[in-house]
């Protein structure tokens, strides 16, 4: 499959993230705004117009959005590099196909970053078949990809990545295990939470400030200003760049 993009490029994308998906106003959005209609920040170049002030004018939730590529697969591939403006009947297609292309590209982002674990290497086989199946999955025409049976894939692929994980950490004697726990507001203030399992948790204003969490897994965490100053991430598992937008890693 060759280097796969598994990050976003918005200058090869028709803008889908902004009028695709429904907003409902809140601290991540300043607007409602119903699915498959354009953001009224959406310029005409498709270019965000409060880009470099989003989160000034109330649109975290754009911030730490992040498609893995999946935007400018859609149009440069799925539809040939054409557009939802200069094509309309394209519109309800790119729009339906982009949460399943995203799911996708984030499925093979995961398994991309289990493939750089050397513990994991017991599973790397199994890995990389399963990546070249989610690939090949993804470049389906708009029609599958609609009709792809996104959890059955789930189902097949995430044991790999959960046993990845287990590989990498079983290093670490004693790793705490808090996958899909509630930790809304938990002080873990320089906790020893090394190879420590969040998958799936609740972080959201967390305070892990100088926390060691070297090894610690967070696929799917909820870090929504979870504070991270000081803390140790190497090493860290599964932690993407929109988790890392997410949090608070820098300031006072």
């Amino acid at each position: 499959m060759g280097d796969r993009e598994l990050h976003a490029d918005c200058a090869r994308c028709a803008a889908l993230c902004c009028v695709a998906p429904a907003f409902a106003k809140s601290s991540d959005f300043a607007i409602n705004k119903p699915a498959g209609t354009p953001c009224r920040n959406l310029g005409d170049d498709f270019g965000c117009t409060v880009h470099e002030r989003l989160d000034a004018s109330g649109f975290h939730g754009c911030v730490v959005f992040d498609c893995f590529g999946a935007g400018q697969r859609l149009t440069q591939e799925t539809f040939g590099g054409r557009d939802w403006r200069a094509a309309p009947e394209n519109a309800g297609p790119m729009f339906a196909a982009l949460p399943v292309m995203r799911q996708l590209h984030e499925l093979m982002w995961y398994v991309t970053e289990a493939l750089k674990l050397d513990e994991a290497a017991p599973v790397h086989r199994k890995l990389r078949d399963a990546l070249a199946r989610t690939d090949h999955l993804a470049a389906g025409s708009p029609a599958e990809l609609t009709a792809l049976d996104l959890d059955a894939h789930r189902r097949r692929v995430n044991p790999l990545l959960q046993r990845a994980s287990e590989l990498a950490r079983s290093g670490v004697r004693g790793r705490p295990d808090h996958r899909g726990a509630n930790l809304i507001g938990r002080r873990m203030r320089g906790a020893d939470l090394r190879g420590a399992s969040f998958r799936g948790a609740l972080l959201i204003g967390a305070d892990l400030r100088d926390a060691d969490l070297r090894r610690a897994d967070f696929t799917g965490a909820d870090v929504r200003g979870t504070d991270l100053r000081g803390a140790d991430l190497t090493g860290v598992l599964f932690f993407t760049e929109s988790q890392r937008r997410a949090a608070v890693l820098e300031g006072g």
